[in-house]
């Protein structure tokens, strides 16, 4: 590892911009394979599926953003690394939201104040993400007023709690370095 951390330091400027950019197409592949899979894959719709995929999704989620953080830690570029692992996280917790309002939708329309399709769901769970809520679609049923519950607070653990370890990982990272 420290062998990493040298020849990192002794490229040079252009060779770094390089890994770096490198880093984050990278992240950004990912992010699209998410957002293709979410509309493109089939769905189907079963009583206890939506439900059931939330919680494996966020377990996913879960183990995603652990071994991010070990390999920010580890990692010689651990700036770069920490926002390649927010620009995959993010969408992939997005995407398990929507894939979880859809399937509720579909299983029972008079979840949400109108029918909803891919887009609407997805479009619904980054008005919930980003606190705007325009009222224009609204969870109605109990069930789907319990899933936006669990995902405003996965999005303050997401934004603050993620946030603040994945920047104590860089942090850990350079400390280590000096």
């Amino acid at each position: 590892m420290k062998g990493a951390e040298t020849d990192y330091r002794q490229l040079s400027p252009r060779s770094r911009r390089r890994l770096a950019t490198r880093s984050l197409m990278r992240s950004l592949l990912v992010s699209v394979v998410i957002v293709a899979g979410y509309f493109l894959l089939p769905m189907r719709v079963d009583s206890a599926l939506p439900l059931a995929a939330l919680a494996g999704g966020l377990v996913v989620v879960g183990l995603v953003l652990g071994w991010q953080i070990l390999d920010i830690a580890r990692s010689p570029y651990p700036r770069v690394r920490a926002i390649g692992a927010l620009a995959t996280s993010v969408p992939l917790f997005l995407a398990i939201f929507a894939t979880t309002y859809y399937l509720m939708a579909d299983a029972d329309p008079a979840s949400f104040s109108q029918p909803i399709n891919r887009l609407d769901s997805a479009y619904f769970t980054v008005t919930v993400f980003a606190t705007v809520g325009f009222g224009d679609i609204v969870a109605v049923s109990g069930p789907a007023r319990a899933v936006c519950i669990i995902q405003m607070f996965g999005d303050l653990i997401l934004v603050g709690l993620v946030a603040r370890i994945l920047l104590g990982a860089v942090q850990h990272n350079l400390s280590r370095r000096e």
